[in-house]
């Protein structure tokens, strides 16, 4: 520390050296922090100025959302989209949002990597503020107007406003301008098993047939009528007939077997009342102890004769 001179070291000499030296950094602190402050209140002011505007930037200052829910960019689209931005430019901003010494994109990510393609060193960016539940649906509704996202993107996106933001199916409906049942059943494409959701992203399998496929737990099966799906150009009403031929299931064997014993017993039994009734007897079982004795006759006398022989046995 540098010497005191003067009133310092005679302050010194008062409240002693190591208070002073206290004093001294904790005023070198404050220093600082009011450094630091108007440092920040100076990008504040700046980010301030350019929120709102359309600038162009520098391309290396601009990274993507990984929070955004379009994950699949598909190749040829970017390289002719790229080509028309050599001879044309960018002719619609990105929007970003500033996040410390880089710009975060909030929609656009699609423009922002074909512009890197084509070469570009600044792209014309619209600066905004927002938070993270705004810019996940922003990027989500822009996705979704301009059908840019596929259904297992789609429904993550969904879950996600759910599961994080804990928004409801009819407010993301709202906020996506479509109705809760289109949410309810994009979401349930999740349920399938992963390899089909690969082959619903790949654009092997529709969306019409996912859904019919959602009817068979039995998740290898799902994947095997899914290769069936696109070995035979199956359409989708031939897979939900096919499905629902499946969901017929067989009883197991012995299940079978002991059905059939009882029944066997129950018609013994109705012969037996047939022949002490000498007439028609039906036995129909409700359940293991229930049931319903039916007694069939075709004449008035007939009725008579049935009647006195059921007091007989009493």
């Amino acid at each position: 520390m540098a010497k005191r001179t003067g009133l310092g070291k005679g302050l010194g000499a008062i409240f002693g050296d190591e208070v002073m030296e206290s004093a001294a950094e904790e005023q070198e602190i404050r220093n600082h922090k009011e450094t630091d402050h108007t440092a920040a209140s100076s990008d504040k002011e700046k980010v301030d100025s350019e929120t709102g505007k359309e600038m162009f930037i520098k391309i290396s200052l601009v990274e993507p959302n990984h929070n955004q829910p379009r994950k699949e960019f598909r190749e040829e689209a970017l390289v002719e989209l790229a080509e028309s931005m050599k001879e044309y430019g960018v002719l619609q901003p990105l929007l970003v949002q500033k996040k410390g010494d880089y710009y975060e994109i909030i929609a656009g990510e699609r423009r922002w990597r074909a512009a890197k393609l084509a070469g570009l060193k600044e792209v014309p960016v619209v600066i905004r503020e927002y938070t993270k539940q705004q810019s996940m649906e922003i990027a989500l509704i822009e996705n979704v107007q301009r059908e840019d996202l596929n259904p297992i993107e789609e429904a993550r996106a969904y879950s996600i406003l759910m599961q994080e933001f804990g928004l409801k199916q009819e407010e993301i409906a709202a906020r996506v301008a479509k109705n809760r049942v289109t949410i309810t059943n994009s979401m349930r494409l999740l349920k399938l098993d992963e390899r089909i959701q690969d082959m619903l992203i790949q654009d092997q399998i529709s969306s019409g047939h996912a859904r019919a496929l959602l009817a068979v737990e039995d998740q290898d099966l799902q994947y095997q009528l899914a290769g069936k799906i696109v070995a035979e150009n199956l359409s989708v009403r031939e897979v939900e007939k096919l499905v629902k031929s499946l969901s017929k299931k067989k009883e197991p064997k012995e299940i079978r077997e002991e059905d059939e014993s009882i029944s066997l017993i129950f018609r013994e039994l109705e012969d037996r009342m047939k022949t002490a009734m000498g007439t028609k007897v039906s036995i129909n079982r409700k359940d293991k102890n229930k049931g319903r004795v039916e007694i069939e006759y075709y004449s008035e006398a007939e009725l008579e004769r049935i009647v006195e022989l059921l007091e007989s046995i009493r």
